[in-house]
This record gives C-alpha cells, sequence and structure tokens, in this order.
C-alpha cells in the first residue's frame, strides 16, 4: 500500500502532492489496476492533513479515470501507467540509478540532484507536464 509525504516546505498543495504520488506509483507499477489506496482516516493520520484534503486529491484521480470510490469499500485504482521503459529495474532506472550514485560521490546535495534534473527535464521536455 502507498505511504503519503507532504512535504508543507514545497509550495506544492498537500492534495496536489497526493495526487503526484499517486501518479508517480501508478507509472512506477508499485500501484496497480484493482489495487486499493489508503482511507482518507489512514491518510490524515501518517500525514496530518485535512480529511478534506485527501478527499479533494482523490476527487482529482478519479476526474482522471484512475480511481473510482465505492462506497463503504474504499477507492480503488482503475488504470495502471505503468511502462516497462520506466521501470526502476529497467535500463534506464539502472543507468539513472548509477548516475545517481556519481552525484552523491560528487558531492552533490539532493535539493541540487533535484534542480539539476528539474532544469534538463524543462530542457528537453518543456516546462510543461509532457
Amino acid at each position: 500500500m502507498i505511504e503519503f509525504r507532504i512535504d508543507r516546505r514545497s509550495g506544492l498543495p498537500a492534495y496536489l502532492q497526493i495526487v503526484e504520488q499517486v501518479r508517480q506509483a501508478l507509472v512506477l507499477g508499485r500501484l496497480g489496476v484493482g489495487d486499493k489506496l489508503p482511507t482518507a482516516r489512514e491518510v490524515v493520520a501518517s500525514t496530518a492533513v485535512n480529511p478534506n484534503t485527501v478527499l479533494k486529491a482523490y476527487r482529482e484521480l478519479e476526474r482522471e479515470g484512475l480511481v473510482q470510490g465505492r462506497v463503504g469499500a474504499g477507492t480503488f485504482v482503475l488504470r495502471g501507467l505503468a511502462r516497462d521503459e520506466a521501470g526502476v529495474d529497467s535500463p534506464l532506472g539502472v543507468e539513472l540509478t548509477g548516475w545517481l550514485g556519481r552525484a552523491r560521490t560528487a558531492g552533490l546535495a539532493r535539493h541540487e540532484v533535484e534542480a539539476l534534473v528539474k532544469a534538463l527535464l524543462d530542457r528537453t521536455f518543456g516546462g510543461g507536464d509532457g
């Protein structure tokens, strides 16, 4: 089951952080069709966010056709986003892991690696979500 982490300093609203974490878990294959998301109560207990924040995130995921809420049963994944090429153990994932190790050995801090990766993603794919 997915465990959400909320970074209150990120500037990104908590509900969008939940949405992004579900999308990422779907892309990486950590969540698949039929998997159940944590209940709002469970997310509130582990992250201390407002229950309405969780429900807003789940509604957004439902609007995107990724999950479906079932009264009395919970919220379940309807559609996966995983591709073999995007897996952590794929050739590209292994290559990226090696690069991250070299960046760490070179003394780069996590925030520096994140900034570098974001800049290169924006340069390569543009600034949007594509």
